[in-house]
């Protein structure tokens, strides 16, 4: 189940085999987090890091949200407690806190990024639905045969995947962004 923990995998098992038991699904929460992205990839306006990111991510099918950082959690805080508060350590300068999920102004920041990606239910269960044939009748439906009661799994590639595509046409695009940064890349 990719879960970060033992108890917390068990607990998945046992919801799960009860949503087959009852012929139904589960959705869940797939976290992705991004080590050692540089700081300046994104753009403060139209290229923004976290819009690309939340573009991309609900490209996927399945896919109902996406949030960075605190994501929804930040709209019930407060500035005082959200804001990342910043330090400086031997002539570094680091985020004490990363409630921004590693994107300050539309750009990395250079912490970590976190995002986290809703998954639905999928919605091919064999329990009884209804719906609406052509000729506008309602009717009750089952779906039979083999049908996952969780995709989530399956999905982490995917979100990775189209994480990490979009991190790096973004590094392709800040490296043109500066004159010195082109002719270093064509010097060699």
């Amino acid at each position: 189940l990719y879960m970060p923990n033992n108890t917390y995998a068990g607990q998945a098992e046992i919801y799960l085999k009860d949503c087959i038991a009852q012929q139904d699904s589960a959705g869940g929460i797939i976290e992705c987090t991004v080590h050692g992205m540089p700081a300046g990839i994104g753009e403060p306006v139209f290229e923004k890091l976290d819009a690309c990111l939340a573009k991309a991510v609900m490209s996927i099918g399945a896919v109902k949200g996406v949030e960075i950082g605190d994501g929804f959690h930040a709209a019930a805080s407060r500035g005082s407690i959200n804001n990342d508060s910043f330090t400086c350590e031997n002539g570094t300068v680091s985020k004490i806190t990363n409630h921004s999920g590693g994107i300050l102004g539309g750009m990395s920041d250079g912490s970590d990024i976190l995002l986290r990606a809703a998954i639905k239910p999928t919605p091919s269960i064999s329990q009884p639905q209804q719906t609406v044939t052509t000729a506008s009748e309602n009717i009750e439906f089952s779906i039979h045969g083999r049908h996952d009661p969780i995709i989530v799994p399956r999905a982490v590639v995917v979100v990775e995947s189209m994480v990490a595509l979009t991190l790096v046409d973004l590094l392709f695009v800040n490296m043109s962004a500066r004159l010195d940064k082109i002719l270093s890349f064509y010097e060699r």
